[in-house]
């Protein structure tokens, strides 16, 4: 009876099989869970990496692009406000109603600082944009010649007091000092000319001939 009931598989080896099979194959479906745990990490952080690196770049672009503009425009904005502006009828451009900084006359450096501040829309911090007026980066404005001199040009542009007349060169730079806002990206904690503040210095100069 008892080599019949061997014989027949209701032993306790031959029962217990099945139940070893199942535990086996528990435990390999969980460690493949774990496995799986482990990937999607992995992946989520590559993931995020890529997605958050496309934002800050583009928006790190758009800034850019932004200083470049802002350079441009300020550069044309001084070229029609030399020292011969007012010799337009009616003021011409040197009129207080068409100055950045409601003053009269020819364009000065707080003007053009001014005039940068107004044209930076609200998604771009203001307080991170420098206009530097130092002669290496800011020249062609009254009281402000540039260095080194400008060997084509005549005399009085490269003398502080004239060099703002027509025919000279009016020089604008624009800087930022950026810094990503999305995590995982890096962060620079140190200052570079012409920025005045830790981060990544986008600079953009535009150079013009003064008209009048």
């Amino acid at each position: 009876m008892i080599r019949s009931l061997s014989k027949s598989g209701f032993d306790k080896r031959g029962d217990s099989s099945p139940v070893r099979a199942c535990v086996s194959r528990l435990r390999w479906q969980r460690r493949q869970l774990g496995a799986s745990l482990v990937e999607y990490a992995f992946i989520v952080i590559i993931f995020m990496s890529v997605l958050l690196g496309i934002s800050g770049f583009g928006h790190m672009l758009f800034v850019y692009h932004h200083i470049n503009n802002a350079a441009k425009e300020a550069t044309r904005y001084a070229s029609v406000r030399g020292s011969t502006c007012g010799n337009d009828a009616n003021g011409g451009s040197c009129q207080a109603s068409n100055s950045a900084s409601g003053v009269a006359g020819p364009t000065t450096a707080a003007d053009i600082q001014a005039f940068v501040t107004n044209i930076t829309p609200p998604s771009i911090d203001g307080s991170k944009i420098v206009v530097p007026t130092t002669s290496t980066y800011f020249c062609g404005v009254s009281g402000s010649a540039c260095s080194p001199a400008v060997a084509s040009a005549p005399a009085s542009c490269n003398t502080a007091g004239t060099a703002n007349q027509p025919g000279c060169t009016v020089e604008v730079t624009v800087a930022y000092s950026y810094n990503f806002f999305f995590p995982l990206l890096p962060v620079v904690t140190t200052t570079t000319a012409p920025c005045t503040q830790p981060g990544f210095c986008l600079s953009s100069t535009s150079e013009m001939i003064i008209v009048h």
